[in-house]
C-alpha cells in the first residue's frame, strides 16, 4: 500500500551511471598534460582506454560487485571432506569479477606499453573508486615485476604472467594459466616492519637456487595468488642473510606446495581482501637475487607499492569528495543548494583542495616513472616516502570530512562512505607505517645528496610564483641545515617536504584560485585545525565548482 503520509523529497539521487575518469578535471588534465610529449595517438588511446574504464567504474554494476565483494568476506577452508590439506580461501564471484576487470584493464602491465607507469597509474585511480580492497594483489603483481629481474630466468618465466591481461582464478600450475598473480609475505610476529628480525629460514636444495623455507609469515595478503616473493634468512654457501625468495602456491607438477593457512585476519577494513598467517614447513622455493640481499632486491618493488599507497589513498580521498559534492549539489537547505551555503563551500572547497594536491603529487611520481632517468630516479627516491607518508595520512580525516557532509545519510552503510572510511588507514601502514616512511626520507637524505638535489630542483621550477611558497622553502631548507634531534623531527621534515612539494606543483599546474587556496591554507597558517577554516577572501565556489564531476 502507498504510504500518503511520506513522500520522500530534497534527498540526492543515487550517484550512479558516470565517467569517474572523464568527469575529473584534475585527473584529466594532469594525465594529458605529462603525455604531451607523446607520439602521434597515444593521447586519444590512453584517454578511450581511461575512460572505458571510467565509465565501468561509475556503473551500477561495478558499485553492486563492491557491496557483494565486502558484505561478504573471504572464507578459509584450510581442509577438504576427507581431512586432506588444502589452505584455500573461497571468494565471493564480485571480487572475481572486480579483479579480471582490474587485469583486463592493464593494471599490472606498466612495462609493455608507451607511457605504462602514467596510464597504468591514472587506471588504478579510477578503478580503485570502485572497490578498493582487490586493488592489494593487482598492486602487489604490479610491483613484483623489478624484483623478479634480478634473477633473470625467473623474470623470463613469470614477467608475461604478470603482466597479462587476463585473469585466471585457481590454483593451478602457474605455467599452464594464461594470467598470473602475485603477492607477498615479509613480514613475521617479532619484527613488523623490521623484516631484519625476520627468522624464516632458507635451506638449500640439491639444485642450485632451490631452497627448502621453514618458518611463519604474520601477513601474507591475497593468499590465493599463484606466486610470493618471500624474505628468508638463507644459511647456504655463499653469502649468509636475509634473502628474496619466489614461493609457487602449486608446484610444476600439480602438487601444491606446502603453504599452510593459519587464519584469516579479521580487519577493520577491507573486508574483500584476504589477509592470512601463513606456516611454511619445507616449502620450496626459488632464490631471487643473491644471497644475503633481499632487502636490495626488493627496494624497486617496495617503491611501486609505495607509490600505489599515494594513490589509492588519493582515490578514496576523490570518491569520498565526490560523493559529498553530489550531496550538496542535490540537497537544499534554508531554501537555497547546501552546495551554495558558504560555510558549506568552505568545507567542500578544503576537501577538493586535499584531493586535488593528492591526485596531482601521485600522478608526477608517476610520470617520473616513465621518464626513468638518473635525474628521476633520484627525485622517486626522496619524493615517494615523503608522499607516502603525507598523503595517506590525510586519507582518513578527509573522507571523514566528506562523510560528515552527508550528515546521517553518510553514516550509514548504504551510502558507501563507511566503507571508504574502514578503508582509509590502511595505507598508511601497509608497506611501512608513518614513522617507517619518515625515517627513510631521513636515510635518503643522509645517504643520497643527488636525491636532495632532484628535489630542489623539482620545487624550485615555482620559485618566485607565491610567496607563501617561497617563505616555506626557505623554512625547510633551514631545517634541513639544522641536525638537532633530526630523528624525532622525522615526521615533521616529511610532512613540510611533501607540502612544499604539492604546493609547487599546484603553483605551476593548478589555476590560480586553487594554488592561492592551497598556499594561503597549508602554507600561509591562514587556516585553523579542521576542514573548512579557509579564510573566507578566497575565490572557495571556483575551487567547488573544479570538483564537480563534468559531463
Amino acid at each position: 500500500m502507498a504510504a500518503t503520509t511520506h513522500t520522500v523529497t530534497n534527498q540526492a539521487p543515487p550517484l550512479v551511471g558516470y565517467d569517474v575518469y572523464a568527469g575529473d578535471r584534475v585527473l584529466t588534465e594532469n594525465v594529458e598534460r605529462h603525455l604531451g610529449d607523446a607520439p602521434p595517438g597515444l593521447l586519444g588511446e590512453v584517454r578511450e582506454e581511461l575512460s572505458e574504464l571510467g565509465r565501468a567504474a561509475g556503473s551500477g554494476q561495478a558499485q553492486e560487485w563492491a557491496r557483494q565483494a565486502n558484505e561478504n568476506p573471504p572464507r578459509l577452508r584450510t581442509h577438504d571432506r576427507y581431512g586432506n590439506r588444502i589452505d584455500e580461501v573461497e571468494f565471493h564471484p564480485a571480487w572475481h569479477r572486480l579483479l579480471g576487470r582490474a587485469v583486463g584493464a592493464g593494471l599490472t602491465d606498466a612495462r609493455t606499453r608507451p607511457a605504462g607507469h602514467l596510464r597504468r597509474a591514472a587506471g588504478f585511480f579510477v578503478w580503485s573508486q570502485a572497490e578498493a580492497g582487490h586493488g592489494c594483489p593487482v598492486s602487489m603483481t604490479h610491483a613484483a615485476v623489478p624484483a623478479l629481474r634480478a634473477e633473470p630466468e625467473l623474470a623470463a618465466e613469470w614477467e608475461p604472467r604478470l603482466t597479462s591481461h587476463v585473469y585466471e582464478e585457481g590454483l593451478r600450475p602457474a605455467g599452464q594459466k594464461a594470467g598470473a598473480l602475485l603477492g607477498m609475505a615479509m613480514t613475521e610476529k617479532q619484527g613488523g616492519s623490521d623484516v631484519r628480525a625476520n627468522t624464516t629460514a632458507a635451506r638449500p636444495l640439491g639444485t642450485p637456487g632451490e631452497y627448502g623455507l621453514t618458518g611463519h609469515k604474520w601477513f601474507c595478503s591475497a593468499p590465493m595468488s599463484d606466486g610470493f616473493l618471500v624474505l628468508a634468512q638463507a644459511a647456504g654457501a655463499g653469502r649468509e642473510g636475509l634473502t628474496c625468495f619466489l614461493v609457487p602456491r602449486v608446484l610444476p607438477d600439480g602438487t601444491r606446495n606446502a603453504f599452510a593457512i593459519q587464519r584469516l585476519k579479521d580487519k577493520l577494513g577491507n573486508r574483500s581482501n584476504a589477509s592470512a598467517e601463513v606456516e611454511f614447513d619445507g616449502t620450496w622455493a626459488r632464490r631471487v637475487g643473491e644471497e644475503g640481499r633481499g632487502v636490495r632486491t626488493i627496494i624497486e618493488m617496495v617503491a611501486a607499492t609505495r607509490l600505489d599507497c599515494v594513490l589509492g589513498s588519493a582515490a578514496l580521498m576523490r570518491q569520498a569528495l565526490t560523493q559529498a559534492v553530489h550531496h550538496a549539489e542535490h540537497r537544499s537547505v534554508f531554501g537555497a543548494p547546501l552546495i551554495e551555503q558558504p560555510l558549506m563551500q568552505n568545507v567542500l572547497a578544503d576537501l577538493a583542495l586535499e584531493s586535488e594536491a593528492a591526485t596531482t603529487l601521485a600522478l608526477r611520481l608517476a610520470a617520473a616513472c616513465d621518464a626513468d632517468t638518473d635525474q628521476e630516479r633520484a627525485f622517486l627516491r626522496i619524493a615517494v616516502p615523503a608522499a607516502k607518508y603525507w598523503v595517506t595520512k590525510r586519507c582518513t580525516p578527509t573522507v571523514a570530512e566528506a562523510l560528515e557532509c552527508l550528515g546521517g545519510n553518510g553514516y550509514v552503510e548504504e551510502s558507501g562512505l563507511p566503507r571508504l572510511l574502514r578503508e582509509s588507514p590502511l595505507n598508511s601502514i601497509w608497506e611501512g607505517s608513518g614513522n617507517v616512511q619518515a625515517l627513510d626520507v631521513l636515510r635518503v637524505l643522509q645517504r643520497e645528496p643527488q636525491a636532495l638535489d632532484a628535489f630542489l630542483r623539482e620545487i624550485g621550477q615555482a620559485r618566485g610564483a607565491d610567496h607563501r611558497l617561497d617563505a616555506a622553502v626557505r623554512g625547510l631548507l633551514t631545517e634541513l641545515a639544522d641536525l638537532t634531534g633530526i630523528e624525532a623531527r622525522a615526521r615533521r621534515l616529511a610532512e613540510r617536504m611533501a607540502l612544499v612539494l604539492q604546493a609547487s606543483l599546484l603553483v605551476r599546474w593548478a589555476p590560480p584560485e586553487v594554488a592561492d587556496a592551497f598556499c594561503a591554507g597549508r602554507l600561509g597558517g591562514d587556516r585553523g585545525g579542521a576542514f573548512g577554516t579557509l579564510p573566507h577572501t578566497l575565490d572557495l565556489g571556483a575551487v567547488v565548482e573544479r570538483a564537480r564531476i563534468t559531463g
